[in-house]
C-alpha cells in the first residue's frame, strides 16, 4: 500500500476506535504510520481524509450489513415469519457492526457542520429504505416504487429507533418473535 491507501486505513480505525470528531489529525498519522504532511499532501485536510475514509467504511459496512441480512429464509414462510427472521438477523448484526452505528449516531448530531456527509447518509438511508422492504416485504426494486418508499420508510425507522435503544441497553433488544407480537398488537 502507498501512503495514500494507509491514510485511509488509519482514518478508518480512528473512525472505529475513536469517532469522526474525536480523531485528530495526529491520531490519524500515528494509525497510518504516514507523517501529518501525508494529510495534506495526499487529501488536502484532516476533513477530506476524515469524509472519505468514512464513506469507504460506510459502503465496506453496509456490504457485510447487506450480506447478513440476505440470509436464506423458506420459501413458503409468511411474510410474519419472513420480518421475524430477519428481525433477528439485523439484532444480531448491532453488536458486530456497533462501530458503524455509533458513528453514524455521532455524525447526526453534528449534519448541520458537515454537508458532505449529510448527502451520504441521505443517498444511504435512502438506498437503505429499498433494501429494508426488500428484505422484509419482499418487494423486488423497481417493482412497486411508492409501496417500497413507504414500507422501507417505517422499517428505517424501526431499526433507527430499536437499534437507539439497544445501543444504550443490548439487553433490551427485542427478538423478531417479540416484534412480530407487539405489532400484531398495535395492529388489532
Amino acid at each position: 500500500m502507498g501512503n495514500r491507501e494507509d491514510l485511509l486505513a488509519g482514518a478508518k480505525r480512528c473512525l472505529i476506535e475513536k469517532g469522526y470528531s474525536r480523531t485528530t489529525a495526529r491520531d490519524i498519522a500515528n494509525a497510518s504510520g504516514v507523517s501529518l504532511a501525508g494529510i495534506g499532501y495526499h487529501f488536502k485536510s484532516k476533513e477530506a481524509l476524515m469524509n472519505e475514509a468514512l464513506f469507504a467504511a460506510m459502503q465496506e459496512w453496509g456490504d457485510e450489513l447487506a450480506a447478513t441480512l440476505a440470509g436464506e429464509v423458506k420459501a413458503e414462510a409468511t411474510p410474519l415469519e419472513r420480518f421475524e427472521a430477519a428481525w433477528d438477523r439485523v439484532v444480531e448484526s448491532f453488536a458486530r457492526l456497533r462501530p458503524l452505528w455509533v458513528t453514524q449516531f455521532e455524525l447526526l448530531g453534528q449534519i448541520d457542520h458537515v454537508p458532505e456527509v449529510r448527502e451520504q447518509l441521505v443517498q444511504g438511508i435512502q438506498e437503505a429504505r429499498l433494501g429494508l422492504a426488500e428484505l422484509f416485504e419482499g418487494i423486488e426494486p423497481g417493482s412497486d416504487p411508492e409501496r417500497a418508499r413507504l414500507t422501507g420508510t417505517v422499517y428505517q425507522a424501526m431499526l433507527t429507533g430499536f437499534l437507539s435503544q439497544w445501543l444504550l441497553d443490548p439487553g433490551s433488544a427485542l427478538s423478531g418473535r417479540e416484534v412480530v407480537a407487539a405489532l400484531r398488537m398495535i395492529a388489532s
